[in-house]
């Protein structure tokens, strides 16, 4: 399941889901639109798994869910608490990352 969010909800979100991975980025930016299809593509191979994307600009609350400096980021989330975070335009980097939460 991939979802774009379309309100300041996240916190709700990862408290409904148990596993979750979200992308943070931003309409002006670059690597963030190479990243989104990649992005999608791990969301179709990980049925289990909550994946959400985040405007960081818009969505304040959401975006203090992880230390978002640079974009785009990519966090995962289990039972509700924050796990990692990486800052990458890089796939294999994504797909470790998603990789560790959802094999745990």
């Amino acid at each position: 399941m991939i979802q774009e969010l379309t309100e300041d909800n996240l916190s709700q979100l990862v408290q409904d889901n148990t596993t979750v991975v979200v992308q943070y980025s931003a309409s002006w930016c670059g690597n963030c639109r190479i990243m989104k299809p990649k992005f999608k593509k791990l969301a179709s191979e990980n049925d289990d798994t909550a994946f959400f994307i985040v405007d960081a600009e818009k969505y304040p609350e959401s975006r203090k869910m992880a230390t978002v400096d640079n974009l785009p980021t990519f966090a995962t989330f289990k039972s509700g608490s924050f796990v990692n975070q990486v800052q990458t335009n890089k796939f294999d980097v994504l797909k470790e990352l998603v990789d560790e939460i959802t094999n745990n």
